[in-house]
């Protein structure tokens, strides 16, 4: 989800999701019991607690799509027609989104530029994630949205930057077709095609990385935000947690 005040305007658009988000764990993480029954599932009260500790009235909300957004979605919705929560907007960042929203009754308004820029713009981005996928270095996949005429020189180019420490795969619409991407790679709305950069080994320093891949010609944007405060919501089985990952940090390239 990413947040910002009802008087901050911002733009969207859409960049789809790496396989595994990973964070950088720089702050102590808060922990939180929750007051749910203890029958309810763990993403259940990581939702509740999204919703209860960072939604206000007259935000606007960029909506994410997933199990744990849906459950964020439906509780929102609840929110706001007990008037716990007004004038509350969302924006939707996919169809899931927007048909789970209307559904639950959540005003929405809606804009012609990518999900990453909606991150961008954000006051601050929040991210819900099981326990079990959270790590605490910087390590996995980023994804890397590029013209898809010259797909194959761009990833030789983004290759030779991490040679021997990263793997670049083309995404494939359907099922895993190996590095090129079989016969039906991704190919968004715009036309381009998205690479997984796949690190093999720690990444030291996300605000390198994304320099490095914005000077390559053809790279049109990518899966990493290092200008917005980011929180990640870790959901576990008995407790949920929180950490925080703050923009400074990043951008000094810690």
């Amino acid at each position: 989800m990413a947040f910002a005040a009802a008087s901050t305007p911002f733009s969207l658009s859409s960049m789809v999701p790496t396989h595994r988000r990973t964070f950088r764990h720089v702050s102590v993480p808060r922990v939180i019991n929750a007051s749910l029954s203890p029958d309810v599932s763990p993403l259940l009260r990581a939702a509740h607690h999204t919703v209860d500790s960072y939604v206000k009235s007259g935000m606007v909300i960029g909506l994410g799509s997933g199990e744990a957004s849906d459950m964020v979605i439906r509780y929102l919705g609840q929110q706001l027609r007990s008037g716990s929560l007004q004038n509350v907007v969302g924006v939707p960042m996919s169809a899931r989104s927007a048909s789970e929203a209307a559904k639950y009754g959540i005003p929405l308004e809606y804009f012609r530029d990518d999900n990453q820029s909606i991150v961008k713009a954000a006051d601050e981005a929040v991210f819900m994630i099981k326990e079990e996928q959270y790590k605490a270095s910087l390590e996995g996949s980023i994804p890397v949205l590029v013209q898809s005429l010259n797909w194959l020189a761009i990833a030789e180019e983004i290759d030779d930057l991490y040679l021997g420490d990263a793997e670049v795969w083309r995404r494939a619409s359907v099922g895993d077709a190996g590095p090129l991407g079989g016969d039906f790679p991704i190919v968004t709305s715009d036309g381009h095609n998205i690479l997984d950069v796949i690190f093999t080994t720690p990444i030291p320093s996300l605000a390198n990385v994304a320099e490095s891949l914005e000077t390559i010609d053809g790279v049109v944007d990518h899966g990493l935000v290092i200008k917005t405060r980011c929180s990640v919501v870790i959901a576990g089985e008995t407790e949920v947690r929180t950490v925080t990952l703050q923009t400074s940090t990043v951008e000094n390239g810690v």
